[in-house]
């Protein structure tokens, strides 16, 4: 029989080691995509998916299926300048 200690754990660091990027990974995927979807939502003042984004974690699946196709897509608008007068003193 081994001996058993207090801070016992199944997983071997090597095995751990695999593990520690992949979820680091998908957290900043998950914020990533949790912020621009909320941003989103915000924009378009459509308060029940704003609501819904910010209470379901969903690694990103809710986001992405609400950034393909219940955002509401508009053109970015083009801001022409006006030409400047000035006016020399004669």
């Amino acid at each position: 029989m081994q001996p058993y200690t207090p801070f016992y754990s199944p997983f071997t660091p090597g095995f751990m080691s695999i593990f520690v990027p992949i979820i680091l990974v998908i957290v900043l995927w998950t914020i990533v995509l949790k912020g621009y979807a909320l941003w989103h939502s915000a924009r378009n003042s459509q308060k029940w998916w704003f609501i819904i984004l910010l209470v379901i974690n969903t690694m990103g699946i809710l986001e992405i299926i609400y950034l393909i196709w219940f955002r509401t897509k508009t053109k970015s608008p083009i801001i022409e300048s006006a030409p400047v007068h000035t006016s020399s003193p004669q």
